[in-house]
This record gives C-alpha cells, sequence and structure tokens, in this order.
C-alpha cells in the first residue's frame, strides 16, 4: 500500500509513539477489567443476602470507582496526547508537501491547475492526519481489547470463547464485500474535491472579467454543478460507510446472542456461574467492539488510500536538478552563448532547433519575433526554469548547468510582462529578494526604477498595502515596482520581458528614459515587440522559424 510510503513523514518522534502505546495499553487493561469487576459483583448480589455480602458489594462498586476514575484519567492523556501528535504530523506532511512544492520544475505548474497542490495541502494531508490519529492509533486498544477479551473467556469457558472467533471470518467477509464499493467513490470524491478547489481559486483569480462579462450567474451555476458533483459522491461515501459499521454490529450482535445461548445452557448444566456469565458476556461485549471498530477502521483505510496515492505520486514528481557539491557561479561579468540549443514543449513540434546566439558582456541586445517564436523560452532556458533537450549554454564561457541554481538566479534579473506581486507593504515587495535591504536600498532601488514617485503619493508610502497582486496599483506603477525589486538585488544580467507593454506612450518614453542609465554595465535583454524599446538596444536579434536571424548591430 503506497501510505507506507508516507510514514517517514508522519511517524512521531519514539518517545512520544511509545508513550502513546503505553497509554493505549493501560486503557485497554482498564476496559478489560470492568467485565471481571462485573461479574465480582454479579456473584456478590446473587450467591447470598448478608450483611457480609452488602459490604462486599460496597467494595467490589468502591473498586469500579477507582477504575473508571483511572479510565478517565488515561482516556485525557491519551486523547490530548494523541491529538497534538497528530497536529504535529499534519503539520509536517504540509511542510513537506510545500517543500516539494518549491522545488519542482516551473513545467509541472504549466499542465497542472493551482488547486491541485491546494487540495494537496489542506484536504490530503488532513486525511492522512485524521487516520493516523482517529483510526491508525485506535486500532491498537481495539487489538488489545480483543485479545485480550478472548484470553479471558477462555479461561472462562473455552468452547463460548471458540465459538466467538469462529464467527469473525463472518465479519471479515462482510466487511470485505461491503468495503469494495468504498475506494472507487472515496479516490472520485478526493478528485472531485480538487476539481472544485481548482475552480474556484482560478475564478477568484478571474473576477473582474467575470464582472465585465457579467458572468455571476454562469459561474454561480458552473460552480454549483461541482459542489452537486462532491455532495453526491458524500453521499454515497456516507451511505456505504453507514451501511458498513450497522451490518457488522448487527452480525456481532447476533452471535452475542448465540453466545448468550450457550452461556445460559451452561449454567444450567452448571459448567459455570452466573456471575461468570456475566463476565463472558461482557467479554463478548468488549469483541464485538473491536470488530464494529475494525469496520469503520477498514472504510477509513479505502477513503485514506485515493489521498495516499495522490500525494505519493506528487512526491514521485522530480524536482529540478540537484545542486548538492556544485559550486557556485560568481564574478559574473555576462558574457552568454546558447550553443546549438533545442528545446521543444511536451506534444509540441521544436521551438528552437540548434540554435546559437552569443550576448557580449555589457551589451543590450532586442529580442524580436512573432508570438511564440520562443523568446521569453530563451530567458527561461537562461535562468533555468527549464532545461534544454541538447545543446549548451554559458556564461563567461561556464556552462550554467554544472553551477548552482541559485547562484545562476541571484545573477540574473528578470522583470517579466505579466507581474506578480504580494498581498502586502511596497516595501516588501521591492525588498523580496533582498529582506535585509535597509530603507535607504528600497528607497534607491524606487528612484532608480522611477517608483519613488508615485510611491510617496500613496497613503502610507512605502508602507501602504497593495492588494492581491498589486490589483491597487496601475499596470505601469506594478511593473516599475518590479523592475525596482530586481534593481535591489543588482543583477549583472537583466531581462526585460515586455516590460513596458502595460505603459501608454509617455509612460513607456519616461520609462525608457530613466532606464538608460540603469542599463549601462549590465548585459540587457530586452524581450520586445516595441520600435521605443527597440531603440535601446545595442544590437537586435529577430527569433524566426525555431532560428536566431543575423543581429542588426546599431
Amino acid at each position: 500500500m503506497k501510505f507506507t510510503r508516507l510514514l517517514h513523514y508522519i511517524t512521531p518522534h519514539r518517545f512520544t509513539l511509545l508513550l502513546v502505546l503505553v497509554l493505549l495499553a493501560a486503557d485497554s487493561v482498564a476496559a478489560l477489567a470492568q467485565p471481571w469487576i462485573a461479574g465480582k459483583l454479579a456473584s456478590a448480589a446473587l450467591d447470598g443476602g448478608g450483611g457480609n455480602d452488602f459490604a462486599r458489594i460496597q467494595q467490589v462498586l468502591l473498586l469500579w470507582l477507582g477504575l473508571i476514575t483511572v479510565k478517565s484519567i488515561l482516556s485525557f492523556c491519551t486523547s490530548y496526547l494523541v491529538g497534538t501528535t497528530g497536529e504535529k504530523m499534519a503539520a509536517r506532511l504540509r511542510k513537506r508537501v510545500y517543500e516539494h512544492i518549491q522545488v519542482l520544475p516551473i513545467t509541472y505548474f504549466q499542465t497542472r491547475r493551482a488547486g491541485e497542490s491546494l487540495s494537496l495541502l489542506s484536504n490530503d494531508a488532513m486525511i492522512i492526519s485524521n487516520f493516523v490519529t482517529t483510526t491508525l492509533v485506535s486500532m491498537l486498544p481495539l487489538l488489545l481489547t480483543f485479545f485480550g477479551a478472548f484470553y479471558i473467556m477462555t479461561r472462562l469457558d473455552l468452547q463460548i470463547a471458540l465459538v466467538a472467533v469462529m464467527l469473525l471470518p463472518v465479519y471479515y467477509m462482510a466487511m470485505k464485500l461491503i468495503g469494495l464499493k468504498i475506494r472507487p467513490i472515496a479516490t472520485d470524491w478526493v478528485h472531485a474535491w480538487s476539481r472544485m478547489i481548482s475552480f474556484v481559486e482560478e475564478n477568484l483569480g478571474l473576477l473582474p472579467v467575470i464582472k465585465s462579462f457579467s458572468r455571476e450567474k454562469v459561474e454561480t451555476q458552473r460552480f454549483d454543478s461541482r459542489n452537486k458533483e462532491l455532495l453526491i459522491l458524500s453521499k454515497r461515501q456516507i451511505l456505504v460507510q453507514s451501511i458498513l459499521a450497522p451490518a457488522i454490529s448487527f452480525l456481532a450482535a447476533t452471535g452475542l446472542l448465540l453466545l448468550l445461548w450457550l452461556g445460559i445452557r451452561h449454567v444450567v448444566i452448571h459448567e459455570i456461574t452466573p456471575g461468570e456469565l456475566v463476565s463472558l458476556l461482557l467479554y463478548a461485549m468488549l469483541m464485538t467492539r473491536p470488530v464494529s471498530g475494525l469496520a469503520n477502521v477498514y472504510g477509513q483505510v479505502q477513503r485514506t488510500r485515493g489521498a495516499a496515492e495522490r500525494l505519493v505520486d506528487f512526491f514521485d514528481e522530480q524536482p529540478e536538478p540537484p545542486e548538492s557539491g556544485l559550486p557556485a557561479l560568481d564574478q559574473v561579468k555576462g558574457h552568454i552563448r546558447f550553443e546549438r540549443v533545442s528545446f521543444a514543449y511536451p506534444g509540441r513540434r521544436p521551438l528552437l532547433l540548434d540554435m546559437d546566439l552569443e550576448i557580449n558582456a555589457g551589451e543590450t541586445i532586442a529580442l524580436t519575433g512573432i508570438n511564440g517564436s520562443g523568446k521569453s523560452t530563451l530567458a527561461y532556458l537562461l535562468m533555468r526554469f527549464i532545461q534544454p533537450a541538447s545543446g549548451r549554454i554559458t556564461i563567461d564561457g561556464k556552462d550554467i548547468s554544472k553551477y548552482s541554481l541559485e547562484s545562476i538566479r541571484h545573477s540574473i534579473g528578470l522583470v517579466a510582462q505579466h507581474t506578480l506581486l504580494l498581498n502586502g507593504s511596497v516595501a516588501e515587495n521591492i525588498a523580496y529578494g533582498r529582506f535585509e535591504a535597509s530603507k535607504e536600498d528600497i528607497e534607491r532601488a524606487a528612484r532608480a526604477s522611477g517608483a519613488h514617485e508615485f510611491i510617496v503619493e500613496m497613503p502610507d508610502g512605502y508602507d501602504t498595502t497593495i492588494g492581491d497582486q498589486g490589483i491597487r496599483l496601475s499596470g505601469g506603477q506594478r511593473q516599475r515596482l518590479s523592475l525596482a525589486r530586481t534593481l535591489l538585488t543588482d543583477p549583472p544580467i537583466l531581462i526585460l520581458d515586455e516590460a513596458t507593454a502595460m505603459f501608454d506612450p509617455q509612460g513607456e518614453e519616461d520609462f525608457i528614459d530613466g532606464c538608460s542609465e540603469l542599463l549601462e554595465e549590465r548585459t540587457v535583454i530586452l524581450i520586445t515587440h516595441r520600435p521605443a524599446t527597440v531603440a535601446l538596444a545595442n544590437k537586435v536579434v529577430k527569433m524566426q522559424d525555431s532560428k536566431v536571424l543575423p543581429g542588426i548591430h546599431f
């Protein structure tokens, strides 16, 4: 079962696990002692009626009260420890999922909806945690109670104990037949939940579009269809689980009546006393409780398998190339070469084929070409967001595949067309790449990008919260903020991917005038269609038919 591969992430520390096992074992012993005390009480009440018998009854009742008190304390300690341990397990598993999300290549997320990852973090991790804390852990006391009750029953009446055990295959077959329905429903439910979360996450990002096209009712109906699908699957799952436990309980109760019939016969022929019959029946009831509990465990196992399979498949996704032992790329001057580089996105024709391109240190080039010609792909290859199918890429003559990702990406600043910002303050966004930066450094970067003027006019200046994805800013303001964030890291290589796409003509002219100084002493790649931006370049390179055409120098 794939669930076992997750044990590394959810197994508690040895001391905690040992303490939980001790508490559960003690609780089971306390539970097993109660039928024995009940038998003693029945014997005291039935065997005579004198004062000594009443005093004996009082002693047994006081002993029972003490046992109940101990059991309550044990239950409290167990519940608290298991609960807190379960939360630690869930937190550890969520941390592992999030860590893996961070190291997966961008191509993984290009083929999946963001809601799938959110579902792994929330729903699937919680299913696993609940299974461990409320289901798997409860199996130990159930098993201890079962075997303890069986052992004591053999000492009281071997025949009745053996009959009780012979009923177990009947219970197991019932669990198996009914439980077969649970697993496919549980798997479908997990996928339906993921689809619904993905839909909600996508629509939250599309709210302005939804409102501009008056699609509120349509989107509500689309959500309702997914919500109904989840509800139908939930009902089916509850139906099967609701049938499972009562069916096993019915069979167990029927078996208990059979044992009662046998027990009464043995009392009549004086093989056991009435007090021992009471103890036998109570121990038989203790045996049926684990059987019913195991029925619930079986149902939960089937549900957990779906979540476990999704998590294991997720962890099997290959992260970005490991960096252990790779040296850092330092003292970068910015000489870049693409040597016979080929690349194709999965299921598509080659986008780049044996492409060669050289960019001298300190040079500003403009990459032009139609949409889909591979301009942004070059930037992604340079930053190792994606890997070439063949060929190599060098910076200052060093093959970037042989150097750490962190040092390569610290050497390259990317200002993308689609600006990604935090729902935080202006200062937090600018300092994202250098969180230890001083206020003076942040302001210097903002001035260099031309953002300082509009920032100081905002209600709280650099402490102004800009909302999700900078929704309180204009497109041009977001672009300048993104440029300030990049400039704060002072990268020797700068990539501006359609950086003026959100500007009006005057804004573009101001941006270009402000950028002239910034481009000096850096290697700059301008990905653009705009003639005004092209004017900043020393050389224009056009991409066409999977190749780079000879550059035009200025």
